[in-house]
């Protein structure tokens, strides 16, 4: 699929962690915090996946999954979550390949990132 990860994420502290681990793991990373951002993003060629927060307040989530289901292809979803928001969060979860807490995601993060170039 080209390699490419777009990363749906504000929080300073994740950005920070998920650019790095990608520089360096040499994977290909666009960051997008609206719906329109994520929608030019996947329009601008082939995405692996897309690694989305979903415990961002105030985000329009709905609006987020819907740009990604309406891309072609769909990329698939990795999303992270808290164990204390895991209950809020689940009605999205569906809608996702596969959700994560953070601390996993911190974890697996440079397997996920160096499997997007597989």
């Amino acid at each position: 699929m080209g390699g490419r990860v777009v990363a749906v994420v504000k929080d300073l502290f994740f950005v920070a962690r998920i650019r790095e681990t990608a520089r360096l793991a040499g994977v290909p990373l666009e960051f997008a915090r609206t719906p329109r951002e994520l929608e030019t993003a996947l329009a601008a060629g082939p995405t692996s996946f897309v690694l989305m927060d979903l415990t961002t307040p105030g985000w329009d989530y709905e609006a987020l999954l819907r740009a990604v289901e309406g891309a072609a292809p769909r990329p698939p979803v990795v999303a992270f979550t808290t164990h204390a928001l895991a209950q809020q969060t689940k009605p999205l979860h569906a809608r996702c390949e596969r959700v994560v807490t953070k601390e996993t995601l911190t974890r697996e993060l440079g397997d996920m990132l160096k499997g997007a170039l597989r």
